[in-house]
């Protein structure tokens, strides 16, 4: 029964299928993939340069590469580095003294297109230590050439230089085989002679003087610098405090300004009108002495017009002087004389203002006088007169006080018409020399109050008229 199943339409398909997926399997086991630190070099039928020539290998650095079975076929090329110790003794410079460079080179193959097709065609198959040691006698031959062609200076002193003609010719070599130089160490350099070693004591020495050299020379900066701190830490004090006195004396200036502009502004309109008087004048006297001038040097001769010229411009100048002294003199008497006269204007001002003031004091001690007094300006006057009553005797008194009489001699010859003697009129007219309180207040204006007394009036003696025998006989 199970082979009658076999033999049916089942079993062919089940074998279709069984087909198919061994197919698949084979595809898939010719399947390479190429791992990051390796190259897959394909090789048997492979595809042509693109200028159609062709090639030995297909070589596929990463990537996915289909082989096909029965016609191709495939290897690896490991990328791993390789790390070459290259001793080289006796290698002869340029001078022909032999020196040992001791060095370490790291190569490893390319993964350059042409390169890696050199290496597929030059090293596949090779293990590890057979590319080393090829790499090796190559450095050996290329180390030895360069060598050659440098002095020890160069070698010694200028190493990159020696690396970088290392490299180049090295690697220009390893190409060759699909390699690549990676890195290249010189470790040491000596030579049989001891002229290396000669060159290291120049340059120890020499390295010692400069360090001796740069300390000194540091510890000469430091103390220059710290001369230079002090120095500007005091300039700096002697600044702040500059500035500060400054501040000072400027808000003092300004003060000093503003108080005084006043005074310039007053002063400078002054000078100005007495300065275009002077120029005027001076111009009208300058126009006068150019004519006058002129006229002389029409008449003179040329050394005789130099000569006068001279004379003039010296008595020009002399002039000039004495006008500017002249200004100076006028504005220092104009100021003095604005001084005094301030001054007394001053003085009156105050002197009004006292007067004034007493006068006001005055006036409201009389109004309360007479407020006092009941409204009555009369007996106000009354009662400050009978306070001044004491004095206005006292005045006519002391107007005879001192007048002496050291003798008097007196002639009568009889009375007077009015009965009086002449003695007795003489004594009524001494007294009346004295000025009596009625004609005092006359003199002011007033009349003396009644409580006072009043004056007496004067009798009047009529001339007695003498009747003619005219007029006897009439009657």
């Amino acid at each position: 029964m199970y082979l009658n199943f076999l033999a049916g339409p089942a079993g062919l398909i089940i074998a279709i299928v069984a087909v198919i997926v061994m197919i698949l399997v084979f595809i898939v086991s010719r399947i390479r993939k190429c791992p990051s630190d390796k190259i897959l070099v394909v090789y048997g039928k492979v595809s042509k340069n693109k200028d159609g020539s062709e090639r030995s290998a297909d070589c596929i650095h990463g990537g996915v590469k289909f082989v096909i079975p029965f016609f191709q076929s495939y290897q690896y090329l490991d990328l791993t580095p390789l790390s070459i110790s290259v001793d080289l003794t006796k290698a002869l410079s340029r001078q022909n003294i032999r020196i040992d460079v001791p060095s370490r080179f790291t190569v490893g193959i390319s993964t350059e297109p042409a390169v890696m097709q050199n290496a597929a065609e030059r090293i596949l198959g090779l293990q590890l230590d057979e590319i080393q040691e090829l790499a090796k006698d190559i450095i050996f031959g290329q180390l030895r050439l360069v060598i050659a062609t440098m002095d020890i200076e160069e070698i010694n002193t200028n190493r990159d230089k020696f690396l970088e003609a290392v490299s180049d010719n090295v690697e220009t070599e390893l190409k060759k085989i699909g390699l690549r130089l990676i890195n290249v160490n010189v470790t040491d350099i000596n030579d049989e002679s001891g002229y290396i070693e000669a060159l290291g004591k120049e340059a120890a020495a020499k390295a010692i003087n400069e360090a001796k050299k740069s300390v000194a020379e540091k510890n000469r900066d430091g103390s220059i610098g710290e001369a230079e701190a002090l120095r500007d830490q005091r300039i700096s004090v002697a600044t702040a405090n500059a500035l500060a006195i400054e501040g000072e004396n400027h808000s003092k200036a300004e003060i000093s300004k503003s108080d005084a502009s006043r005074r310039e502004i007053e002063a400078e309109s002054l000078r100005r009108a007495t300065a275009a008087e002077k120029i005027a004048t001076a111009k009208a006297l300058e126009q006068a002495y150019l004519a006058e001038k002129e006229a002389e040097i029409a008449r003179a001769t040329r050394e005789k017009a130099s000569l006068e010229a001279d004379v003039i411009i010296k008595s020009e100048i002399e002039k000039q002087q004495k006008v500017i002294q002249a200004e100076a003199d006028a504005e220092q008497i104009r100021r003095r004389a604005k001084g005094e006269a301030d001054a007394v204007f001053a003085k009156m001002e105050a002197e009004g203002r006292g007067t004034l003031e007493i006068l006001s004091k005055q006036a409201e001690g009389f109004q309360a006088l007479v407020k006092a007094a009941g409204d009555t300006p009369a007996a106000a006057i009354q009662y400050l007169i009978a306070q001044k009553l004491e004095t206005l005797v006292g005045i006519q008194v002391e107007a005879i006080k001192n007048l002496k009489f050291d003798n008097i001699t007196v002639w009568e010859s009889g009375s007077n018409s009015d009965g009086k003697t002449q003695t007795a009129n003489f004594a009524s007219g001494l007294m009346k020399s004295i000025p009596p309180l009625s004609d005092l207040f006359k003199m002011t204006g007033m009349e003396i109050p009644s409580f006072l007394g009043k004056d007496k009036p004067e009798k009047v003696v009529e001339p007695e008229v003498k009747e003619t025998p005219k007029k006897k006989e009439e009657k």
